[in-house]
């Protein structure tokens, strides 16, 4: 076999950590076939490769008879005592078979098997090494596409980030190094592969156990994740210990720990919300800076109607209903946002009103009263106030001013002494 072989060894060798004798094995089935076919049948055909020199040489055992009956399977006790020479019928004789040219043949075969094996191989080490890390985060170097997914190099490993699993606001360069979400160790057609996220709500949570030592060591919990890649995540958090502050602690001194974070999501918004076992408080912590006005909470159907004014609505939505998408998946319960209905009391409604109440009062006519309104006087407090010289000069009025100011002060005097 030439030294390119050999080569071809040394690198798989040296690069994937597969040792030379696996290596060779793997090839030793390709050249049987190689042998089977370039030497013919033979009884009990092997092949051997030398693991330094690359030569192969193939073997036959064969039957030591008195007289050769079938070339294939036996030989004669003459030719056999020039290999051994205490050998006697009935014995098997190891003989060298190897036809001319073998080697240039076996070596065509042997590189495609080779490569075949590898792959076997390497996938056998893939599920081996990677069953056990599912779940954690993992740094490689982005090395081709293939259509829409992104084939991620781990070193004697490669990997894929599907399409699916990508951050859609995102875009990854050759030679780019990236970090990841190990998703799955799958089985696909052609052994185990590898499958990356970046979009996996599991990632946020990773690079928070990762960044904030309070989740890493169970002080905080991280009770609830909701998110939309590269937009907006939200996350609730909660804490065994009173003293400690769960949402000032993941955002950090100056908010050195989310800011960590946010740049590793390329600036993708994250919400760190309170959790509380109180719905109303729940959702009210997620929906912030919103602020609401009321709820209808229906705990059997875990649906939540939430009030809001005007101008708060959009805030509490959010662009195209992201905020209340999010806040729904956070808390599980679906969640309509409606503004709550003000009703604003027209002028002639207030004239109305003033009007009944003057006119309530004994020793003062419903026209009277109407007439007083539309002079401006729209309560007792302002007509107490007034002289008998304010309404002389209005003529409707003027005749009774006397009357309608003693009844005005005698209904204050009454209602100021507690008599209702």
């Amino acid at each position: 076999m030439n030294a390119d072989f050999i080569a071809v060894l040394d690198y798989w060798e040296r690069e994937k950590g597969i040792s030379r004798e696996v290596l060779v094995a793997a090839v030793q089935e390709a050249l049987l076939a190689a042998a089977k076919k370039a030497v013919g049948p033979a009884r009990e055909l092997s092949c051997e490769i030398d693991p330094k020199t690359g030569d192969i040489k193939a073997f036959a055992k064969l039957m030591v008879a008195d007289k050769v009956l079938s070339k294939h399977d036996q030989i004669s006790i003459f030719d056999a005592r020039k290999i051994k020479s205490d050998v006697v019928v009935g014995d098997e004789v190891q003989i060298e078979v190897t036809p001319a040219g073998f080697g240039r043949i076996a070596s065509q075969y042997a590189k495609q098997s080779l490569m075949q094996g590898i792959r076997r191989m390497e996938k056998a080490m893939i599920y081996t090494e990677f069953k056990d890390r599912v779940g954690e985060i993992i740094s490689g170097v982005v090395r081709r596409f293939e259509r829409s997914d992104v084939m991620v190099d781990l070193g004697k490993f490669e990997a894929v980030l599907p399409n699916r699993e990508r951050v859609p606001t995102e875009e990854y360069q050759v030679g780019e190094r990236i970090r990841c979400y190990v998703k799955a160790v799958e089985n696909g057609p052609h052994g185990p592969d590898i499958i990356l996220s970046r979009a996996d709500p599991m990632f946020v949570i990773k690079l928070f156990q990762i960044e904030v030592s309070e989740i890493n060591d169970g002080t905080i919990e991280i009770k609830g994740v909701a998110r939309e890649p590269g937009f907006r995540t939200k996350l609730a958090v909660w804490t065994r210990d009173d003293k400690v502050d769960p949402v000032g602690a993941c955002v950090g001194l100056r908010g050195q720990r989310v800011k960590n974070i946010v740049k590793e999501l390329n600036n993708e918004k994250v919400d760190i919300i309170k959790w509380s076992t109180n719905i109303r408080e729940f959702i009210t912590n997620s929906l912030s800076p919103a602020k609401l006005r009321a709820f209808e909470i229906d705990d059997v159907n875990k649906r939540a109607k939430v009030l809001t004014s005007e101008d708060q609505l959009s805030l509490a939505i959010g662009k195209r209903g992201q905020n209340a998408r999010l806040t729904a998946k956070l808390t599980g319960w679906h969640i309509d946002i409606e503004a709550e209905v003000v009703v604003n009391v027209g002028f002639d409604s207030k004239v109305a009103k003033a009007v009944d109440e003057m006119a309530a009062i004994p020793g003062i006519s419903r026209e009277a009263a109407d007439k007083l309104v539309h002079h401006g006087f729209l309560n007792l407090e302002m007509l107490g106030q007034a002289e008998p010289s304010d309404l002389e000069g209005f003529e409707d009025i003027k005749d009774q001013a006397a009357e309608i100011l003693a009844s005005v002060r005698e209904e204050l005097a009454r209602r100021e002494g507690g008599v209702v």
